[in-house]
């Protein structure tokens, strides 16, 4: 029997299909938002974020940039002051170096047009510089529309948390932290006790063509397939996506190794990977074409290509 860690998951695992999308059986979902919507995936839950498109569009052009490079996949969450904000965007980190910065574009034109309430997200920036905000963005705990709106020129509120998103935002700022500078200045940790940067609160952002609480999410237009997954019936969980890339004659998904993130427990409903059968189990994947949403029961991928990380559909309920 093989064991595989979360990481070396990441490492040999390394638009939904059409074909496959047109068996499922449709069933009503709410409609998109009007917003760009972008998914926060973290190791205690996922929450979205609605994009001001409209009242910050140099902000949000700015904050999709780093998403669509994949800049924030792998990061982790390093502030997290009670009744203020959760940061993060700044840092990964990575063995036997650290702590490092996620590289920045430019820095931007200030935006400051929507108050910094409890959910609204906005971006970090320099003190005394009002036009200084680049990679790093943080969520309102609170209404901080007292100490932010009217500071350093006001903070750019560029999203907005939606549906229950701020029960699993503020699960975050409830877990214990670690001080250790700059780059990891209230950094919250998943594990009982802290041992070292691996055990902080990482994070995946992708852009959704709409807005889902599901667990495991399949979007025809993009390929994308977000997940939660346990190894070999718990002795790793981890959160990570993959992207079709094949659907003809065979649906194929691959891993995208830098999106692997540690999960701290379980749920009902988590996918399960086998290192024995090297088959993925997903008991209910929620899959969206173009807006037309089914939900598909017991799918089951099966490694093909372990260099890769490709996983070829095998079988699914209709």
């Amino acid at each position: 029997m093989t064991v595989v860690s979360w990481r070396s998951l990441g490492r040999n695992l390394s638009c939904a299909s059409i074909r496959l999308v047109l068996c499922f059986v449709l069933v009503p979902v709410p409609s998109a938002m009007a917003g760009t919507i972008v998914r926060i995936s973290t190791g205690i839950g996922d929450y979205s974020i609605e994009l001001l498109d409209d009242e910050a569009p140099i902000t949000v052009q700015n904050f999709l940039n780093y998403v669509n490079r994949n800049d924030y996949n792998g990061t982790y969450i390093h502030r997290a002051v009670d009744n203020f904000v959760v940061q993060g965007g700044g840092y990964r980190f990575r063995p036997f170096e650290g702590p490092i910065d996620v590289p920045s574009d430019d820095p931007i034109q200030n935006e400051f047009n929507v108050s910094n309430t409890r959910g609204t997200v906005a971006m970090a920036k320099v003190d005394g510089d009002p036009n200084s905000a680049t990679n790093q963005w943080f969520v309102n705990l609170v209404d901080n529309s007292a100490s932010l709106d009217d500071s350093n020129g006001g903070f750019t509120v560029f999203g907005v948390v939606l549906g229950d998103g701020m029960i699993t935002v503020d699960a975050i700022d409830a877990l214990p932290f670690a001080s250790l500078g700059v780059k990891a200045s209230e950094a919250p940790y998943i594990t009982p006790v802290y041992n070292d940067p691996k055990d902080f609160l990482y994070i995946n952002a992708e852009v959704m063509q709409r807005f889902s609480a599901a667990p495991h999410v399949l979007e025809s237009a993009t390929g994308l397939l977000i997940t939660s997954v346990s190894i070999d019936s718990g002795a790793d969980l981890i959160s990570m996506n993959f992207n079709a890339v094949s659907s003809s004659p065979n649906v194929v998904i691959r891993a995208n190794a830098e999106s692997v993130i540690p999960r701290k427990e379980s749920f009902d409903g988590i996918a399960e990977y086998s290192t024995i059968d090297g088959r993925l189990r997903i008991p209910a994947l929620e899959v969206n074409l173009n807006g037309a949403v089914s939900i598909v029961n017991n799918v089951v991928f099966v490694l093909t290509d372990q260099a890769t990380g490709s996983f070829t559909l095998e079988s699914f309920d209709q």
